[in-house]
């Protein structure tokens, strides 16, 4: 039974339960296959930027908040350790914050291990987590998970972005990729050995698409199968994303306002918070959509994936999108999912089954018919929905994220 150390910037906390929580799913996937886990999260002690816009006040009320944090907690059985560091702002010097973390995060693993002897460490991304592990010069097998922030952002921020990315990965015996595309943009950047685990999904006892509470019956005599049957429910669009301009929540607004003669009673459920809302409040009113849109902000991820699964139909055409774990959630409950073409993750999700639409990205038109067609066919509509489920079922489970994660654990330390 492998004993592993996670380290990861992005982890849920007290003050954000959301952020970072696939890592939270795939350590304890990795836990219920049979390793044992302990974690170790970077925990910058300065507030972001964002928080400067609420004034002096909500900048020394953000302090406080990462201040007073727990340094040490368990979440769901696990324990989690917070490791403080500072740096300077992201935008000026994110590529460095492997550095800035790496003392007290040496000091974190070795107190660490005389507890618990770990047998590896899991950093999740090469910046700034799996930098600082390398820093640390700890003489245990690195292995690291790429997200896509590594290949997709932060080579981007010039030579010392692409510097600090192929460090990170060059240290690990091991690359994790949440899909094949990352995994071929982590080879290209430095990484020598790569695997693809996806991340995954719980899978309902019930699925949306599936319940015959939301359908009319006894069918009409003389109809057949659920051709000429009507949703008793309105019907709706869900997204689940942090509202920024690449998740392009505009679009499906604009297709919405296109769509309202054939569907007046069609709503939008954005759920999620971020920079975009203002703007995306203001795109709603001008549209005339105001009405027929709500901003749920942001949910605790239980809380999000219960009020995502009520909803008709999962769509983000977002861009830049490394695999989509939103995707699969809403999947899993017979809910057919649209993304963009052209993406590492959608396409993937797609090649693995049925369920899955793709279409061209900041296409408007296209994005309406898809929707249009599918609402349109209520048939058609359930089929997708059953399909989307046997996908996931098939491909992206958290059982079969945490039995990939172990093997790849075994296969470093053999």
């Amino acid at each position: 039974m492998p004993k592993v150390a996670v380290v990861a910037e992005f982890y849920p906390s007290l003050r954000d339960p959301v952020l970072g929580v696939w890592a939270h799913r795939q350590a304890l996937a990795a836990r219920e296959a049979g390793a044992e886990v302990r974690v170790l999260v970077l925990h910058r002690l300065v507030p972001p930027k964002s928080s400067l816009a609420a004034g002096p006040r909500g900048a020394a009320a953000a302090l406080t908040a990462l201040a007073r944090e727990p340094r040490t907690q368990t979440r769901d059985g696990l324990s989690i350790t917070y490791v403080p560091f500072v740096s300077p702002p992201r935008e000026r010097s994110y590529p460095a914050w492997g550095a800035w973390a790496a003392p007290t995060l040496a000091l974190a693993l070795r107190r660490l291990a005389r507890s618990f002897p770990f047998d590896l460490v899991h950093a999740h991304n090469a910046v700034p987590a799996g930098d600082a592990v390398r820093r640390a010069g700890l003489e245990r097998p690195l292995i690291v998970s790429v997200h896509g922030g590594d290949v997709l952002y932060t080579v981007a921020r010039g030579q010392a972005g692409a510097q600090a990315v192929a460090r990170g990965l060059g240290a690990a015996a091991l690359v994790l990729a949440n899909s094949q595309g990352i995994a071929e943009l982590a080879r290209a950047h430095g990484a020598r050995e790569t695997r693809v685990v996806h991340l995954g999904t719980e899978l309902p006892s019930t699925a949306r698409h599936l319940r015959r509470e939301d359908w009319d019956e006894p069918e009409q005599p003389g109809t057949v199968g659920l051709g000429h049957a009507r949703q008793r429910r309105a019907p709706s669009l869900v997204t689940v994303a942090h509202l920024v301009a690449r998740k392009r929540h505009g679009d499906v607004l604009r297709a919405l306002a296109v769509l309202g003669p054939r569907h007046p009673t069609l709503r939008y459920e954005i759920i999620g918070d971020g920079p975009e809302r203002t703007a995306l409040e203001g795109l709603a009113a001008r549209l005339g959509v105001s009405d027929r849109v709500d901003f749920r902000g942001q949910l605790a991820p239980e809380e999000a994936v219960v009020q995502a699964r009520r909803c008709t139909l999962f769509v983000m055409p977002s861009t830049d999108e490394a695999f989509g774990v939103a995707y699969v959630e809403a999947m899993a409950a017979g809910l057919p999912a649209i993304g963009c073409r052209g993406e590492p993750g959608p396409e993937e999700i797609a090649a693995a089954g049925d369920g899955f639409l793709l279409v061209p990205p900041g296409d408007i038109e296209r994005l309406t018919q898809r929707i249009d067609e599918l609402l349109s066919d209520p048939h058609r509509l359930r089929e997708a929905g059953q399909r989307a489920r046997a996908t996931v079922a098939a491909n992206f489970t958290w059982e079969r994220c945490g039995e990939q994660t172990l093997a790849a654990y075994r296969h470093v330390l053999a």
